[in-house]
């Protein structure tokens, strides 16, 4: 099945400014061959209190900006538009598909970013107006509805109009599992629903994961479990909206990819040490930021989570500074043997997933090996104590226990040539 959809030239960009409830129009993006031209609008610069979306990479400035090469968009706008996910829902809206037919040239970033819900991640949304701001979402689906709809885009079944507007919502959210958007009164979720295709229990996986490193002290945001339609959905609170008298608050958020200036292509070649200088030149706190990014780095490879890319980094920008967001996206990758690399570097060109080249690169972070190994100790002991608990509390069935435990947690890689730094914690594993 083919769309009739036809691609569009243009968007305008419209933002919610720092405490404010509504939104502004602030440039126009247009469509220039392969390439996204970006224009603030006249009355935006006059605005007092405006912002550049992101600087340097769009600066506070009159005339065409250019996006920086290699990339062909800003990397500030498309880290407001959809990912994987996202893409699908709306492919299958478009042509009945899941996105293996069809002309591509229909479905450029304009397509995805005037399609997708408005209440996307970060301070940021598109409209075909420069005048009239006019939102895209559907107030309240319930979580068997959207479970429903995101079952039907995984198999390629073509959605009703209504199950199509319930998923809507969520289309702007980044990355390539099944997900929507939760309003519960003063608080917003991102629902992560369990996969067709999951050979093991993902949804409580991350649940655990990330509960964990709550508790070893890191700053995450908040989980809770629950079901639809009999399956495991993870819940996840929202940290870019903020409730107030006047509606909700949004706050702009840029991923650490942008930060690199890399797309997609490039983004193996983003690294840890590279998001430290970032954070020392560019961060407020920049001592507690550095301390707070290689406890996450360490957790990383604690859990098993491999899927560490740079957009899975974010930061709040108030268009001065930059302020790292509370963690996510905390999942145990799958995986059959001890072999394992992070999706970031760790250290020069090394990204195994262990603790040694941590320990190797604690200087960029501002911490003494001795501090270092310290933060690792904890962790290490803070997993292995909690973790029969929190599988208690997830219902993680015993099959899934032994799946996860010393192969996405606490795997032997992580500590290889680390047992004589480590031999107290590692003396009580289990």
């Amino acid at each position: 099945m083919t769309s009739n959809h036809v691609a569009p030239d243009e968007a305008f960009v419209w933002i919610w400014l720092p405490d404010a409830a509504n939104p502004i129009v602030a440039g126009r993006i247009e469509r220039v061959a392969d390439r996204y031209m970006f224009n603030y609008g006249r009355s935006y610069l006059a605005t007092d209190n405006a912002i550049p979306i992101y600087d340097p990479e769009l600066p506070f400035r009159a005339g065409e900006i250019e996006p920086i090469a290699p990339l062909t968009i800003a990397n500030a706008l498309r880290d407001a538009a959809p990912d994987a996910w996202g893409r699908r829902v709306i492919i299958n809206r478009l042509t009945g598909a899941t996105g293996q037919v069809g002309d591509p040239a229909d479905f450029d970033e304009l397509t995805f970013m005037l399609l997708s819900g408005s209440d996307r991640i970060g301070a940021l949304d598109f409209q075909i107006s420069a005048t009239e701001y006019v939102a895209r979402e559907r107030q309240n689906p319930t979580l068997d509805e959207l479970q429903q709809s995101a079952e039907m885009v995984e198999a390629g079944i073509p959605m009703t109009p209504a199950l199509a507007a319930a998923l809507e919502h969520g289309t702007a959210i980044g990355g390539a599992r099944p997900k929507a958007l939760i309003d519960d009164s003063d608080r917003k979720y991102i629902a992560k629903f369990s996969s067709s295709n999951d050979t093991y229990s993902v949804v409580k996986g991350e649940y655990v994961a990330m509960r964990l490193a709550a508790l070893c002290g890191l700053n995450v945001a908040p989980v809770k479990l629950t079901k639809a339609m009999n399956k495991d959905v993870l819940l996840i609170e929202r940290f870019d909206r903020i409730k107030s008298e006047n509606g909700w608050r949004r706050k702009s958020i840029v991923s650490a990819l942008t930060m690199f200036g890399l797309d997609e292509i490039m983004a193996a070649h983003a690294s840890y040490p590279e998001l430290a200088e970032l954070i020392r030149s560019r961060f407020s706190d920049p001592k507690r930021t550095l301390h707070e990014l290689f406890g996450r780095m360490v957790f990383n490879i604690l859990v098993g989570n491999t899927d560490d890319h740079a957009r899975n980094h974010a930061a709040f920008w108030d268009g001065n500074q930059l302020a790292l967001t509370p963690a996510y996206d905390i999942c145990p990758q799958s995986r059959t043997g001890r072999e394992a690399s992070q999706a970031m570097l760790i250290c020069g060109g090394e990204r195994r997933s262990q603790l040694l080249h941590c320990l190797t690169t604690a200087g960029a972070f501002h911490l003494s090996d001795d501090e270092a190994l310290a933060i690792m100790k904890s962790q290490t002991k803070t997993v292995n104590e909690n973790w029969l608990s929190l599988c208690h509390q997830a219902g993680l069935t015993e099959v899934d226990q032994k799946f996860f435990w010393r192969r996405q947690f606490l795997n032997d890689l992580a500590f290889e040539g680390m047992e004589t730094h480590l031999a107290e914690a590692l003396a009580g594993l289990s």
